[in-house]
């Protein structure tokens, strides 16, 4: 099979089942914005830092089966393909992480700017990535059925980012960027 198949050339792209719709469908831009976020956690582990790389693993595969059910139209259900199911359990998962961090870190007093060290900036990215994904799930579910717990899963997870950003810095004995409201 090549890679490219010249079927999107005239700004269409095929949904699971071959459906045809146009390039910047809200349900395209909803499953490119979770493949774009899922991308941006693998450049957040490349620095191979034990901790982050352990909890973003399981993240990213979370993400890719959020994106194949978003890539399926509103006649098809996951069990028609087989899909795994949305990880619901994942979000509790998540928000004992947080928990977790929040206990190690002082407590947020001021707001503060994305930066310190280079994971906590990427984590940051993330974060932001994390956001626009959600908002396109938002506008998504305006128009078609979208299982809510993907909704809560990324609105978790761009928490659990933050969260990660004040812990890399942290842990490396960086300060948080406070913002000055000068």
């Amino acid at each position: 099979m090549k890679l490219y198949t010249k079927t999107g050339d005239a700004g269409s792209t095929g949904l699971i089942g071959g459906k045809r719709v146009p390039k910047n469908h809200l349900r395209i831009e909803a499953y490119g914005s979770v493949d774009e976020l899922n991308s941006v956690l693998g450049f957040c582990r490349v620095n191979r830092a034990g901790w982050v790389d352990e909890l973003l693993a399981p993240v990213q595969h979370e993400l890719f089966v959020i994106g194949s059910h978003l890539a399926l139209d509103d006649t098809q259900s996951p069990e028609d393909w087989k899909l795994p199911p949305v990880p619901k359990l994942a979000i509790d998962r998540l928000e004992q992480q947080i928990d977790r961090a929040e206990e190690e870190l002082p407590k947020l007093r001021n707001f503060i700017l994305p930066g310190g060290t280079e994971l906590a900036a990427r984590l940051h990215i993330a974060r932001t990535v994390c956001r626009r994904a959600e908002r396109a799930l938002v506008n998504l579910a305006d128009q078609a059925k979208v299982d809510a717990d993907m909704m809560t899963y990324l609105n978790r997870l761009s928490d659990w980012l933050f969260a990660a950003a004040r812990l890399a810095n942290h842990r490396a004995g960086v300060a948080d960027v406070i913002w000055e409201s000068k």
